[in-house]
C-alpha cells in the first residue's frame, strides 16, 4: 500500500496546491517521502521488496520466508507508482519475472511459495489451499498491474506474454491451457489456480474488476493510448511481431485514425506525430489520419 499511497500522493497534492491547501500539500509531499524513504530501506530485500511486516516486526515477501519469499504486487506497484529507481525496479521485475512467472501455464503467481504452515498468521488468505486464488494463484487484478509494469519497463514481450496468460480468448485457445481454464472465453476470470490437480483452472468469472484493468491496460499501456481533455498520445509498446496496429477513434464529431508501423498504409497520413507526444486533438480537422512514429 506504501507504494499505492506514494502514487496517489503525487496525483492529489497539485488538487490540494490548485485550493490554496499548501499547508496540506506540504504535508501529503513529506509523509510520501518519508515512504519512499522506508521503502528503499526497510523495504527493500537485496533482490525485490518485501510485501509487509507482522506485528512482531517479522518480514513477509522476504528470502528469509519459508513461504511467500516474493510478492508480485509490491514489485509492479514500485514501477507503476514512479516513485523508485531503476538500479531497484530493474532487480525487483527480474526477480518477478524468473520466480513467479510460469512459463508453460502461462501463469504470473501472485506470491511463491503459498502459504501452509506459517507461524506468523498473515490472515484468511493462509485458510486457501495452497495454489488457489490469492495464495499463490494468479490473482488477476496483480497479474494485470504486473503486464503493466512490464511494458512500462520496456519488456513488452514478457507484457505480451502476460497479456496472453490473461487474456480469456487466448487462453481458452491454447491447447494445454485451454483444457485445463474450464470457464468461458470471453469474460476475465479473477483468478487462475497455481498447482496441481487443478493448475490453469480459471475461478470467480463474471466477478472481477480485473477485466476493467484489463482493458486499460491494452488500451492505455500496450496501444498507448491516452486521453487527457484536449489532449491525447500515443506511446504504442507493442511485441516485436506485430507488424503495425490501426485506432479508430470518434471524439465530438470528429473521426480520427492512428497509425503505428505498417498499418493503415493506404490511408495517406495528414499529420505525423511522435511517439509520447501530446498534441490537440480540438485542432485536427474533422477527418485526420495521424502516423505516430
Amino acid at each position: 500500500l506504501a507504494w499505492f499511497l506514494c502514487s496517489v500522493v503525487e496525483r492529489y497534492a497539485p488538487l490540494a496546491e490548485a485550493r490554496g491547501e499548501h499547508e496540506r500539500a506540504a504535508r501529503w509531499q513529506a509523509a510520501r517521502q518519508g515512504w519512499i524513504t522506508a521503502l528503499h530501506d526497510a523495504g527493500w530485500d537485496g533482490a525485490w521488496f518485501r510485501r509487509a511486516f507482522f506485528d512482531n516486526g517479522a518480514p513477509l515477501g522476504s528470502s528469509a520466508n519459508d513461504e511467500c519469499r516474493i510478492d508480485l504486487i509490491a514489485q509492479a506497484w514500485s514501477v507503476l507508482s514512479g516513485a523508485s529507481q531503476p538500479r531497484y525496479t530493474d532487480a525487483a521485475m527480474r526477480s518477478l519475472n524468473e520466480q513467479l512467472h510460469d512459463e508453460r501455464m502461462g501463469l504470473l503467481r501472485l506470491l511463491t511459495p503459498p502459504f501452509e504452515h506459517a507461524t506468523d498468521s498473515p490472515g484468511y488468505i493462509q485458510a486457501y489451499p495452497p495454489g488457489v486464488r490469492e495464495n499463490g494463484g494468479q490473482y488477476s487484478h496483480g497479474a494485470v498491474w504486473a503486464l503493466m509494469a512490464q511494458a512500462l519497463q520496456g519488456d513488452h514481450e514478457a507484457a505480451w506474454r502476460s497479456f496472453e496468460g490473461l487474456s480469456p480468448a487466448h487462453r481458452a485457445r491454447h491447447p494445454e491451457r485451454g483444457p485445463a481454464y474450464e470457464l468461458e472465453p470471453y469474460v476475465m476470470a479473477g483468478d487462475t489456480y497455481g498447482a496441481a490437480p487443478y493448475l490453469g483452472r480459471g475461478g470467480w468469472s463474471w466477478y472481477t474488476g480485473s477485466a476493467a484493468w484489463m482493458h486499460r491496460a491494452a488500451v492505455e499501456t500496450l496501444l498507448g493510448l491516452e486521453l487527457r481533455g484536449a489532449q491525447l498520445r500515443m506511446t504504442p509498446r507493442v511485441p516485436a511481431h506485430w507488424p503495425g496496429f490501426e485506432i479508430a477513434l470518434r471524439l465530438d464529431g470528429r473521426e480520427l485514425k492512428l497509425h503505428h508501423g505498417d498499418a493503415g498504409s493506404g490511408s495517406a497520413p495528414t499529420h505525423s506525430v511522435q511517439a509520447g507526444e501530446w498534441i490537440d486533438w480540438h485542432a485536427l480537422p474533422a477527418q485526420a489520419v495521424l502516423r505516430v512514429v
